[in-house]
């Protein structure tokens, strides 16, 4: 009876590991739409049910109640800079969309809680971060898959368009692509900071390469009043190694002083032990 029952388990564990195996399509097959906008990426993850001869608004999904916008897990949208909707500024980052479904019109809600499955049952005021209501459009045909995409696209904004049946909604947004490009444009043309020439001589002296150009781009990274303490010991040090001890004492002992203003111990004792170095050479 033992030997019997130790078959059948044997069978059954067979029988449950092959079924676990087997794939079958999703009644909503998940979908995932990339674009960029401006100099803005827009990701936006969800699920795609199907009609299948239903009617979907005011049945299947009842009027006046939180829809999740979609099948399964929430429905995502994810946006690499803020970005503006209805006059209100979103922050980058992701959201779900959450939308409240009538006749005439639908709420569009951005939620800062993405890990629900599927609609809360009452919203959390705190965790809406845009809302919006948008007019309902009939189109004359029956879109038989649900279906979220951004069109309408321009240098500074699109539309995010929701459609499924004979119903289709929309809701613009703005993205800043004209401040970030006026800022680009603002940067260049003013010329490299002083963080690009200390990138570039720190890198010129690391690598061995033209010290005198390292040591002239150190010159300029270190113009004005106060330069940071880190900028002139890498200026010391490019000094000493040109042979300049002199100078290199004077920008360490420079160093020194806005180390020590600051307590950065560190910066403190390796131009300490400098300054003894090479006023022994």
């Amino acid at each position: 009876m033992l030997k019997k029952l130790t078959i059948l388990l044997l069978i059954i564990g067979f029988t449950s590991t092959v079924n676990a195996q087997i794939k079958t399509p999703q009644p909503s097959p998940a979908s995932k739409l990339e674009q960029v906008v401006g100099l803005t990426d827009i990701t936006l993850e969800y699920s795609r049910p199907a009609m299948r001869g239903r009617t979907i608004f005011g049945d299947l999904v009842p009027y006046g109640k939180i829809w999740r916008t979609g099948a399964n897990a929430n429905t995502k949208i994810t946006f690499s800079n803020n970005v503006t909707i209805d006059g209100k500024e979103l922050k980058k980052g992701t959201y779900a969309i959450f939308t409240i479904p009538n006749e005439t019109s639908w709420d569009v809600i951005f939620y800062n809680d993405a890990t629900n499955w599927g609609a809360p049952k009452e919203l959390d005021e705190s965790k809406v971060s845009a809302k919006t209501t948008v007019d309902v459009h009939s189109i004359p045909f029956n879109v038989e898959s649900f279906t979220i995409d951004i069109n309408d696209i321009s240098n500074n904004g699109a539309t995010l368009n929701i459609i499924w049946g004979k119903t289709y909604v929309s809701v613009p947004f703005e993205v800043p692509t004209d401040m970030a490009v006026l800022k680009n444009i603002e940067k260049i043309m003013a010329g490299p900071s002083a963080g690009d020439y200390f990138q570039a001589a720190t890198y010129y002296h690391t690598e061995g390469k033209d010290l005198k150009q390292a040591l002239a781009w150190m010159q300029k990274a270190t113009k004005g009043d106060n330069p940071p303490y880190w900028y002139l010991r890498r200026m010391s040090l490019i000094q000493a190694d040109l042979g300049d001890k002199a100078g290199a004492i004077a920008t360490a002992k420079k160093s020194l002083a806005g180390a020590e203003k600051e307590g950065n111990e560190d910066y403190i004792k390796m131009n300490k032990e400098s300054i003894a170095k090479w006023q022994n050479q």
